[in-house]
């Protein structure tokens, strides 16, 4: 009998901030895997703020969902019929199926889930690509010393909560910037974070400047980028020489549309912002972490036990139901998260 499934797929194309209007819910039926392939029913589905970029017709390191297609997305999910001998019916995998409650990818394309040392949907956000890229991004691009200063923006997130914590491992003064009181709370009290400012407290440039100059007294020398805006701009004038920044991510610019389809709101910042890079001899390494995803068993190796132990938290968002996960999308994009941001897809889901 054909297996029944639902996808959200991208309506259309957002201008400015995406709405509910740009996905549609739909019923579909999953195919039979072919040869080498796997059928999953998925579990956990991951939103990323990554998504926001493929929903735009633009130029970017990967291709734009195409309107009327799967909402991309990894997930995790449970076997329900292979074609490969890598993977047996009940195995808990990753893949990118989409926004879907069921899929079918190549054998090659999927990984065990890591539950050895967490619950499956920690294989998508700690142990998965968001605690991968912090690990990453940090230890060979924020080339890290010990007693040297760290700041985090979007600290609590997925990304930013792997790359604090690892920071104080490895004996850096970790100041987090956040969204709320609450968050903040949680990084300095459960995370380790030695500060951590509530952007919200601060409207403008200068007092972001002003409190984190505070919050790091001896200057900063990585500083791990998700966000952009203000931020960034208060940062910059406050790294020390050699400083390093790497950029997993702008948020705060994702909404302005593709590359290119226009400025930021505000005065120019690039001339002071490049300034800034030559005169303190910064270096500025944007990356993708899908290009590094050999080194994907090495950071499992290391921070696996350390989650499994509880040297490592971390903190999940989990809505309920596929039909939910737009709205759950805008909310992340504004900061509504307070942590990974998940979909549980079923009730069978651990």
């Amino acid at each position: 009998m054909p297996t029944p499934m639902q996808r959200i797929v991208l309506a259309s194309r957002p201008t400015g901030a995406p709405t509910e209007d740009n996905f549609r819910l739909e019923s579909a039926e999953l195919r039979d895997p072919g040869e080498k392939e796997v059928a999953v029913e998925n579990l956990y589905l991951s939103l990323d703020p990554y998504m926001r970029g493929r929903m735009d017709d633009a130029k970017s390191y990967a291709k734009p969902v195409e309107v009327g297609a799967t909402m991309e997305g990894g997930t995790v999910g449970r076997v329900i019929a292979s074609n490969s001998s890598r993977f047996a019916e009940g195995d808990l995998v990753v893949g990118q199926f989409g926004w879907a409650t069921h899929g079918v990818l190549p054998a090659n394309q999927l990984r065990h889930a890591a539950t050895d040392y967490a619950p499956p949907s920690a294989s998508l956000g700690v142990l998965g690509m968001p605690g991968f890229t912090g690990w990453y991004g940090l230890k060979e691009l924020g080339r890290p010393k010990s007693g040297e200063t760290l700041v985090v923006a979007a600290a609590t997130g997925p990304v930013g909560q792997m790359v604090g914590q690892l920071g104080k491992a490895l004996g850096l003064r970790a100041v987090g910037v956040a969204g709320g009181e609450d968050k903040c709370r949680f990084a300095v009290e459960t995370l380790g974070f030695d500060a951590c400012l509530d952007h919200h407290a601060y409207p403008d440039v200068p007092a972001m400047r002003e409190a984190l100059a505070k919050a790091a007294p001896d200057g900063i020398d990585v500083y791990y980028e998700n966000v952009g805006g203000k931020v960034l701009e208060a940062v910059l004038s406050l790294m020390n020489p050699f400083g390093r920044i790497p950029v997993c991510g702008t948020i705060a610019y994702y909404n302005l549309g593709g590359l290119g389809a226009g400025d930021a709101p505000g005065p120019n910042m690039l001339p002071r912002a490049m300034r800034s890079i030559l005169v303190n001899k910064l270096n500025v390494h944007g990356f993708i972490i899908m290009d590094h995803w050999d080194r994907y068993g090495d950071f499992l190796a290391e921070v696996g036990p350390m989650v499994k132990d509880g040297r490592i938290k971390y903190q999940e968002d989990i809505a309920e139901g596929l039909a939910n996960a737009p709205a759950k999308f805008i909310s992340m994009l504004k900061g509504g998260n307070f942590g990974k941001t998940v979909v549980k897809l079923t009730g069978d889901a651990a």
